[in-house]
């Protein structure tokens, strides 16, 4: 397991290596000047290239590139050309507000998700499957943009159920510890602020879950299916057990297998989503804050913020990866 862990690891190398390069080259491509973006359209010529030398952006593309990975051996992902704060820093201060959407809208996606999937294959051709389905396809097809808008519509400017942005409502006082709000919450014992916190969270978080929803749903029903149809599970149901003992605790975890892996990458589809998600809602995460930069050019906070997501969408998948064995037993880890 460790060996295996190990080769993983080292695989993550040239593979990061690889975003680094894409979104360097991305960024230099696109059309836009960060100095006159600083300075404003009435800078001189002089000043804008002073500028340019002060970024470093006279330097040749190579010379940048190789700065820039100079920097990240030394584990500095450089300084934001706006605010001049370390991106490292800014990463772990907005980081806890986009894992705390990410994650709500996880076990939105995994709970409801599951449910459908299994009441679908275990009522296959019923009015409930056939609606569940036609469901999870318009899920998938809905862009989040567009669906966080009309959340924002109904729930919040028709209805007034909902609050319409933000983590927490003007007023509401917290003691911030962990920068979970929900989170600090609870460890404060400060109820209004729970609330209130969570509140703010469901719109957001029903919004970015709805496409995870909808492919756990539809693998969880084919999952499900094709475990259904084995013969151990004729025999489970020849021996007496209950509908519910055969479904929970034989075919449901033989079926968890692809469930798990298709869980572990939405889990990083949720990190990329929330880019949008977070813009729509004013969510003060990673999500909006990398969407500010591309807006204002702001190459390091771009290329760190990539890096650290696609770090992390790497480091899951590993994790699914090991977590077969512990779900599956006679899975060896090779």
């Amino acid at each position: 397991m460790l060996a295996y862990i190990l080769r993983r690891i080292m695989i993550m190398i040239p593979t990061l290596l690889g975003v680094t390069i894409i979104v360097f080259l991305m960024l230099h491509a696109t059309p836009g000047d960060p100095a006159e973006l600083l300075l404003g359209e009435r800078a001189t010529n002089e000043s804008l290239e002073q500028m340019r030398e002060h970024l470093g952006l006279n330097e040749p593309l190579y010379v940048q590139y190789g700065l820039f990975l100079s920097r990240l051996l030394k584990g500095d992902l450089g300084e934001t050309i706006w605010t001049r704060q370390k991106v490292w820093i800014e990463i772990k201060h907005r980081f806890p507000a986009t894992i705390e959407l990410s994650l709500v809208a996880l076990c939105i996606s995994c709970f409801a998700g599951m449910l459908l999937g299994i009441i679908s294959a275990t009522k296959q051709y019923s009015i409930f499957d056939y609606v569940s389905m036609i469901g999870a396809l318009a899920g998938v097809s809905m862009p989040i943009f567009w669906l966080g808008l009309v959340f924002m519509l109904i729930f919040s400017l028709n209805l007034g159920w909902l609050p319409l942005s933000g983590r927490l409502s003007i007023g509401v006082d917290l003691d911030v510890i962990t920068n979970f709000y929900i989170v600090d919450a609870v460890i404060t014992r400060n109820w209004p602020a729970f609330k209130d916190a969570v509140w703010h969270i469901i719109m957001p978080a029903v919004t970015l879950s709805t496409i995870p929803t909808a492919i756990v749903a539809r693998m969880t029903r084919s999952a499900m299916l094709d475990v259904l149809r084995q013969d151990y599970i004729k025999t489970a149901k020849a021996k007496g057990l209950s509908q519910f003992q055969v479904i929970f605790k034989h075919a449901l975890r033989n079926a968890m297998i692809p469930v798990v892996t298709t869980i572990g990458l939405q889990f990083g589809v949720l990190l990329g989503g929330a880019i949008l998600t977070e813009s729509i809602f004013a969510w003060p995460g990673v999500g909006k804050w990398m969407y500010d930069a591309v807006m204002q050019r702001d190459y390091m906070v771009i290329q760190g913020g990539t890096l650290f997501i696609a770090s992390l969408f790497v480091v899951i998948n590993l994790c699914v990866d090991v977590l077969y064995a512990v779900i599956n037993p006679r899975i060896s880890i090779q």
